[in-house]
């Protein structure tokens, strides 16, 4: 028997300690347990990332299943969409035709196309044909504009009543005059609106103003829902739309009078007032235009007018608030550039 440095009694018999064995394993450097610590420390990190994605579902859950849509494909969509609308206004405004011509085009085909499902007989060729008419008549005048629009409803409800007389299938006459009022909405509803946009694009500096507009109705828009998810608990219209809350309407008076006054003074250079009264009335519109077309939903018994966009629905659940927002934008264009600054 001898003894260690620390005077304790070592022999052949006695069991080596646990700090013995680790400092054995250490120094011999044993594969087989460096293996172990490794997938140890490999089944924890997978299990905190398990447990991470789990909760991230399930909150992801809990917000879709209140707002009706994937947020996280509906952020991303949208991001895209507002680089493309920023980018061409700001760098080369022409370029935005490229863009908002071919979307009023397949917002006025995902229409006829949900009026057809729910039982209208709406006529597709002519729509397009008659879209295509009004919004190159947004480039020539007022004037010209508001006679080709008279023309393409015509056109439609014309199409509508030949095609319904050649049909000769004894349709009931309300059901006849629904189809041809729903023809006209079309054009009217969808183009007209639409064609608004172009109209404000070519005026001068009509860019800044339309970004303008559209930033003010997405704000509206994106306030509404983030503050209705949070605090949310009165319904504004159960009837029209369960999801829409006056906590939300509160949430999207505060943003757009944000965004009213901070571009009115910083882009469009007008008095911080008119900029107050810019956020608001597009905060009336888009309010308007997103339980019009709500309404029109419910009525045609559709969730969503298609499923273009993943997470958004179709173009025109995104332009729900966008195309009433038009009129009054190209209204106080007129009204307030000879406040502006740019002018």
């Amino acid at each position: 028997m001898s003894e260690d440095a620390s005077g304790s009694a070592v022999g052949p018999d006695t069991p080596p300690s646990r700090s013995d064995l680790r400092r054995g394993s250490q120094v011999s450097g044993d594969p087989s347990s460096f293996q172990s610590h490794v997938r140890a420390a490999r089944s924890e990190f997978e299990s905190q990332i398990e447990r991470a994605r789990v909760e991230f579902e399930e909150a992801n859950d809990r917000i879709n299943a209140r707002s009706g849509r994937n947020l996280i494909m509906a952020t991303l969509i949208g991001l895209g969409i507002g680089a493309i609308v920023l980018g061409s206004l700001l760098f080369w405004k022409w370029a935005f035709i490229a863009f908002a011509v071919p979307l009023c085009l397949l917002g006025a085909f995902e229409f006829t196309r949900a009026l057809q499902a729910s039982g209208r007989r709406v006529d597709l060729a002519p729509q397009l044909v008659g879209g295509a008419l009004v919004l190159s008549a947004a480039f020539v005048g007022y004037l010209t504009q508001w006679f080709v629009l008279f023309a393409a409803v015509v056109l439609v409800v014309v199409w509508r009543l030949i095609a319904q007389m050649a049909a000769g299938d004894g349709r009931r006459y309300g059901d006849v005059v629904t189809d041809v009022l729903a023809s006209g909405l079309v054009q009217v509803y969808v183009v007209f609106h639409g064609s608004l946009a172009l109209v404000i694009l070519r005026q001068d500096h009509g860019e800044l103003w339309l970004l303008a507009v559209l930033i003010i109705a997405v704000s509206v828009d994106t306030g509404a829902y983030a503050s209705g998810v949070a605090f949310g608990r009165h319904p504004m219209a159960p009837r029209i739309s369960p999801n829409k809350t006056w906590e939300g309407f509160a949430g999207a008076v505060v943003v757009s009078l944000v965004a009213g006054g901070l571009l009115g003074v910083l882009m469009l250079q007008i008095p911080l007032w008119a900029g107050l009264v810019l956020g608001l009335a597009i905060l009336v519109s888009a309010t308007v235009g997103d339980l019009g077309e709500s309404l029109i939903k419910r009525d045609l018994g559709i969730k969503d007018m298609s499923s273009f966009l993943p997470g958004h629905g179709g173009v025109l659940d995104r332009l729900d608030s966008i195309l009433p927002s038009l009129v009054p934008g190209l209204a106080l264009y007129i009204l307030l550039t000879p406040l502006s600054g740019l002018a």
